[in-house]
């Protein structure tokens, strides 16, 4: 039996007197990813965000966006409750609790969002995850509303970089399951799904966010 995979998440302190988590690569990233959402995301609405994780991320763009409402979710109860204790510490008025939302669930709470954000997901899941996400986006989200992925991805043509080559064998290792997905094959699921041809945008470490759009017609 192969051992489980080391948590993504670091704690800040004794897990009973501080249950907030922190993810190293939350902090290099969510400015980059802020960058992209400043152009991709709608003035006002509901921003739903797809696991969540440790929340920093979530919390760090509602403090950007105040026009915006942010929803978190995860389905790790551990990640709920850092989640919640990282809301409690900002303060911020525009980021509700989080929900706990499995992705590859066949349906998800009741919500209308006018965005759905899911950065570091589909490679550390099961392709029923993505599936999942795209079938649910595809029905929660109106037409020209954005569903922003974040993470690292293979392209057809292109050579996979060594970094990433290296990442893709050691989640593949750790779960079959997993591992980097096909840019083409995400683009076949939000076709599927509803959605236009995306826009990708080549990131820092070898990442790209990809922005599909509803389209008017299905």
């Amino acid at each position: 039996m192969k051992a489980a995979p080391p948590s993504p998440w670091q704690p800040t302190g004794a897990a009973a007197a501080d249950p907030r988590l922190r993810a190293p690569a939350a902090a290099r990233n969510r400015d980059a990813i802020l960058a992209v959402l400043r152009e991709a995301l709608p003035a006002t609405g509901l921003v739903l965000e797809i696991a969540s994780g440790s929340g920093e991320h979530a919390v760090h763009f509602a403090r950007a966006f105040p026009e915006l409402t942010f929803q978190p979710s995860d389905p790790s109860p551990e990640a709920l409750r850092s989640i919640e204790a990282w809301i409690a510490e900002s303060g911020a008025r525009n980021i509700s609790q989080p929900l706990l939302i499995d992705a590859a669930a066949p349906s998800w709470p009741a919500l209308d969002p006018a965005a759905i954000l899911c950065i570091n997901m589909i490679h550390i899941a099961p392709w029923s995850a993505a599936q999942g996400l795209f079938r649910q986006a595809g029905r929660l989200l109106p037409p020209e509303a954005p569903l922003i992925l974040y993470g690292p991805f293979r392209r057809s043509g292109r050579e996979l970089e060594p970094s990433n080559a290296a990442f893709d064998a050691s989640l593949r290792e750790r779960n079959p399951a997993w591992g980097l997905r096909d840019l083409g094959d995400v683009t076949a699921l939000a076709t599927e799904a509803g959605f236009g041809e995306p826009e990708v945008i080549e990131m820092p470490a070898n990442n790209l966010s990809v922005v599909f759009r509803r389209r008017a017609e299905r």
